[in-house]
């Protein structure tokens, strides 16, 4: 496949054209299923966009077919910019490639070519062997980062990572009772939330699950819908069947890893609860958090926010299975016997420290998020 590049007076329109789209694909985040979010725009021979669309949730219809349908005969002889290949082959929709050649537009803009292997270019390939022109690579770093997930999956055979922490300046996430809300503002908090939209999961250990009781919803207005999977790791079978979690797995799916030496009767009871237990997670005593994250991106499950607690997100580390750090600082002090963000992490050298790189602070509130990105 040959890479058609593009540099005309033009190029300022096709970038804004371009981002109107990744901004229709990332209203999709944490809502498509195993599909990419993906954006569209449809712009005709005028120049005006008379279509536009992003994957639906659950991930179907498709951004393309969907502009294609609100363009109508107005996308014959136009311009389609979609954020990321068009699929070119039949799942339980047609290609997505073939809708844009029969629409008869004529100049397509590729942000990123797709690395399943079910297109993988060829999706370029057809519209070009159909005579359009096509052009790939704008604006394609963003939309790498629109989609990340989706290529962690892919192309590393795990979802992206992230660690949610919210504590104290001193790195305390709970006193030393166990108390922790609320050491955040509000703002913080409504973030925190707005994360929990973006991700398809949401992942804590028994000691938060314990601790906290909490429900892991998304309790935004208007978001609530986007509430992700719920997965708790539970090592000895402790959670209890009054919980929040399991109390409302019927409402909003719950997964639980733990070991093989667990309660049958436990199983048995959470499955009848509508449950999902894994038990095989376990290996020489300790989490096998990668054939955890490959059992999820066989789920198709693209992304992962873990909010704790300290001993999860230390077990996360030592795994070097993280991929972002949000941290959330509030202006407070807790001290010493308050609950560490981070347990242990068995460092013997300044040269093993984890490597990560500081993208984004901003103030929310009286609180500071910094967005650290592995280097």
């Amino acid at each position: 496949m040959t890479t058609i590049l593009f540099n005309d007076q033009y190029l300022a329109q096709h970038t804004a054209n371009m981002r109107s789209a990744l901004c229709l694909a990332r209203s999709g985040l944490g809502a498509t299923g195993e599909n990419p979010t993906v954006g569209c725009v449809i712009v005709d021979q005028r120049g005006r966009i008379v279509g536009s669309a992003r994957t639906a949730d659950n991930g179907r219809p498709h951004a393309e077919t969907s502009a294609l349908v609100i363009a109508d005969s107005s996308a014959k002889g136009g311009t389609a910019y979609v954020t990321l290949e068009p699929c070119s082959h039949t799942g339980q929709t047609g290609p997505c490639c073939d809708a844009l050649i029969q629409a008869g537009i004529k100049v397509v803009f590729v942000a990123l070519k797709d690395p399943d292997p079910r297109v993988s270019g060829r999706g370029i390939e057809r519209l070009q062997r159909s005579g359009i022109e096509v052009h790939v690579g704008l604006c394609e770093v963003e939309a790498r980062e629109c989609n990340r997930g989706f290529l962690s999956r892919v192309e590393r055979g795990r979802p992206f990572v992230s660690l949610k922490i919210a504590g104290s300046l001193d790195g305390r996430i709970a006193l030393a009772s166990g108390e922790s809300k609320w050491i955040t503002s509000g703002a913080a908090r409504a973030y925190g939330h707005r994360l929990r939209a973006e991700n398809d999961a949401i992942l804590v250990g028994i000691g938060t699950a314990l601790a906290d009781n909490p429900s892991l919803d998304c309790r935004l207005s208007g978001l609530e819908d986007k509430s992700p999977l719920r997965m708790v790791l539970d090592r000895r079978g402790q959670l209890p069947l009054n919980s929040q979690l399991v109390q409302s797995a019927a409402k909003r799916s719950l997964l639980v890893f733990s070991g093989s030496n667990v309660s049958n009767d436990w199983v048995s009871t959470l499955t009848k609860q509508s449950v999902e237990v894994c038990a095989d997670a376990i290996h020489n005593k300790n989490f096998d958090l990668g054939a955890v994250l490959s059992h999820l991106a066989e789920k198709g499950i693209s992304s992962v926010l873990v909010e704790g607690g300290g001993q999860t997100h230390a077990e996360f580390l030592r795994a070097d299975l993280v991929d972002e750090i949000q941290l959330f600082s509030a202006p407070k002090i807790i001290g010493g016997d308050g609950r560490a963000a981070i347990g242990n992490l068995q460092i013997s050298s300044m040269a093993d420290l984890s490597k990560f790189e500081t993208t984004s602070v901003e103030r929310l509130g009286p609180d500071s998020l910094h967005v650290l990105r592995r280097k």
